[in-house]
């Protein structure tokens, strides 16, 4: 493994996200002060200076829904002027009659390689996104994310436990676009019961072979870096999906309210250490090198 790639990463600016501005809002990832500023892209690489990341992927941060072309053409114009990121992961609402309208602007910005609409929904309130829990079995979304395959883009995928089922029937349905599954299936549950539950909902995920895992996000829910914690993720995504269809991300600025990439990133090594060296490249860089076609 020579290099790296953060196959989920952030920048922004501040006055551009509604939920970085005004009162505080509850967020998933708990209390956010330190990061309630821009995160600029030259703070981003220096961040992971030393670390081994060669490129990265951006992912959309939920700026207001009708200016969802303008936070493609604000990261499309950083990586013009600073040669990072390489692929961007825009936003687009699928929950309407007809979505390519909304691709077709899109599909002027080069480094564009995939959509991304959140479709997490929790009985916590705290955790909940999507305006509700069957999002994945909504015909319209699913006739519009099947037009995903014609633009030659991929769809971030977004759910926790209970709506796997329904997200696998999503990707069952849309045989020919790549599904990246995010933060490895949002483990939010770590009884016993709810790793078991999980681990089941993975593998019905994994019976499709057009989904990937991303390997992303899991201090979200413990607010903290935690070795034992990622390597258990690590360990049993793996074994669900295969190194070959799991990919790291680092999911920066937001686990910088609790850890630094240097710390994130050996974390992460040490969790894949007892792996090949073949896994440990699928992991961190070949398989998100594949399916954003850096």
């Amino acid at each position: 493994m020579n290099h790296i790639v953060d196959g989920h990463h952030h920048i922004w600016r501040q006055a551009d996200l509604p939920w970085l501005t005004g009162p505080m809002q509850p967020r998933i990832f708990g209390p956010y002060e330190p990061i309630r500023r821009d995160y600029p892209i030259q703070e981003y690489l220096d961040d992971l200076k030393g670390t081994g990341v060669t490129r990265s992927v951006y992912v959309q941060t939920n700026w207001a829904n009708d200016r969802f072309e303008d936070e493609a053409a604000w990261v499309q114009q950083t990586a013009d002027e600073h040669g990072w990121p390489h692929a961007i992961v825009a936003y687009a609402n699928f929950a309407v009659d007809d979505v390519r309208p909304q691709l077709d602007r899109l599909r002027r910005y080069p480094l564009l390689r995939g959509v991304r609409m959140q479709l997490h929904w929790h009985e916590n309130p705290i955790y909940r996104f999507a305006a509700r829990s069957d999002l994945c079995a909504d015909p319209m979304i699913r006739r519009n994310v099947a037009r995903l395959v014609d633009y030659g883009w991929s769809f971030d995928l977004q759910v926790f436990t209970p709506q796997m089922p329904e997200a696998a029937e999503l990707a069952d349905a849309c045989p020919k676009v790549t599904f990246i599954l995010q933060h490895a299936g949002m483990l939010e549950d770590l009884s016993p019961s709810g790793r078991s539950a999980w681990r089941a909902g993975m593998a019905r995920l994994a019976a499709c072979p057009n989904v990937v895992s991303k390997l992303s996000g899991l201090g979200t829910f413990i607010h903290r870096n935690d070795p034992a914690h990622i390597a258990a993720v690590i360990t049993d995504t793996v074994a669900i999906f295969g190194a070959e269809r799991c990919l790291f991300g680092s999911n920066f600025p937001i686990e910088k309210l609790w850890t630094s990439y240097r710390e994130l990133i050996d974390a992460f090594r040490a969790a894949a250490a007892p792996l090949s060296s073949a896994q440990q490249t699928a992991i961190f860089s070949a398989t998100a090198a594949r399916v954003y076609r850096l």
